[in-house]
């Protein structure tokens, strides 16, 4: 199923906007699971069956697996949710963005060998370096617009002809890039100023949306600047307060419960 169709499927079945964030640490694991030899698939596939019917979307970060050796289990972990929760899209959050010859292999490697419905690339090489991606109608191209980082400004809001050069990245990409539809873009929820701005001028094309929590973005002004007009068109991101909600054998029961919790709230406001 084509991206896009798949994350509104998800918003509707799920009634959700959250996006988990499978960023295995396994130093924060429980202590039943640290000395097991396959503990990092065994921890981020069983947070992933505690959650899925609550979800729009999971994000892998490419780097949490590749800094522990465990491609391969990000890989085993992909197909899990495809075949036990077939419907919820998989974004590969790797931050890609190379020349055109380049962004191919990053192509195969998010699409063939990895499985990803979805990834996240940085736009700023031009489009010659997101065109790959670009014609993979089928899959969903989520590129950086203005991030949750503290350093977001310092680059993304510079004066270019008037206008910060983040809504020249926003409204290229609706405008021009987004030709088979498959487009989103990160917003960070510590940004909700920005965040409004980026919705005005983008119309209904999603937007993934991290910062909440840990980094302090505040879910009721991510959901009133952010959302569509329909109510939906958000994947608002929690990583480690619903991975390490809980520590101990029950570590499942608080991740569900955390993310039963943020998604109640996200709806208040909707």
């Amino acid at each position: 199923m084509h991206f896009m169709q798949s994350l509104q499927a998800a918003w509707a079945g799920n009634n959700s906007l959250v996006c988990v964030g499978l960023d295995p640490e396994p130093a924060k694991f429980p202590a039943h699971l640290k000395d097991r030899a396959d503990a990092v698939f065994e921890f981020v596939s069983a947070i992933v069956d505690a959650t899925a019917d609550l979800v729009c979307a999971y994000k892998p970060q490419i780097a949490h697996f590749a800094a522990l050796r465990a491609e391969d289990t990000l890989e085993r972990l992909i197909a899990h949710i495809h075949v036990k929760h077939p419907g919820i899209p998989v974004i590969l959050d790797a931050k890609r963005g190379d020349i055109g010859s380049t962004a191919q292999h990053y192509v195969t490697e998010a699409f063939e060998r990895y499985g990803a419905d979805a990834v996240t690339l940085n736009p700023y090489l031009g489009r010659d370096s997101i065109q790959p991606f670009l014609d993979r109608a089928d899959k969903g191209v989520i590129l950086l617009c203005h991030t949750s980082n503290p350093g977001a400004a310092d680059l993304q809001d510079l004066d270019v002809g008037g206008k910060p050069l983040y809504q020249h990245v926003a409204r290229l990409i609706a405008q021009e890039w987004n030709t088979h539809g498959n487009c989103a873009l990160v917003t960070g929820a510590t940004w909700p100023e920005q965040l409004a701005q980026v919705r005005a001028l983008i119309g209904d094309i999603p937007l993934l949306v991290p910062g909440i929590g840990a980094q302090g973005g505040d879910v009721e002004a991510v959901v009133r600047n952010g959302r569509t007009a329909a109510g939906s068109g958000l994947m608002i991101n929690s990583s480690r307060a619903i991975l390490y909600a809980g520590n101990g054998t029950d570590f499942t029961q608080a991740a569900r419960n955390a993310t039963i919790e943020l998604r109640d709230t996200i709806n208040l406001f909707r």
